[in-house]
């Protein structure tokens, strides 16, 4: 079983910074696409932010200018670089790691992998 380790986070004033990030526990020969989603109190999950196995990133349009997604590799850990940090960007942070493998018989498998969340508190 893949476990998805992510830190950082905190607390911090609006205008201020802070860092997530995420690592699989272990890397197969695999395709990594890595996506960060968030929820705030009484809000449905939204996507932050996402690199895929190439280095391309996508950003909500709530955080373009703001933040920046960055992977060395795609077996490497994924860094969510958070600025000008407003109260809306308080939530939970989650990581999502897609790999996408080649089966022995030649097909395609795909899982999901889900860290636990860790919070991000922006206060005004």
């Amino acid at each position: 079983e893949v476990d998805v380790v992510e830190s950082g986070g905190g607390s911090v004033q609006a205008g201020g910074s802070l860092d997530v990030s995420c690592v699989a526990s272990e890397y197969e020969d695999c395709t990594y696409d890595t996506k960060w989603f968030r929820q705030a109190p009484g809000k449905a999950r939204e996507f932050v932010s996402g690199i895929d196995n190439d280095g391309k990133t996508t950003y909500a349009n709530s955080v373009k200018g703001r933040f920046t997604i960055s992977q060395d590799n795609p077996k490497k850990p994924v860094y969510l670089q958070m600025k000008s940090l407003k109260p809306e960007d308080t939530g939970l942070y989650t990581c999502k790691i897609e790999a996408e493998c080649v089966t022995v018989v030649g097909g395609r498998a795909y899982e999901n992998y889900w860290g636990q969340g860790i919070e991000v508190t922006v206060s005004s």
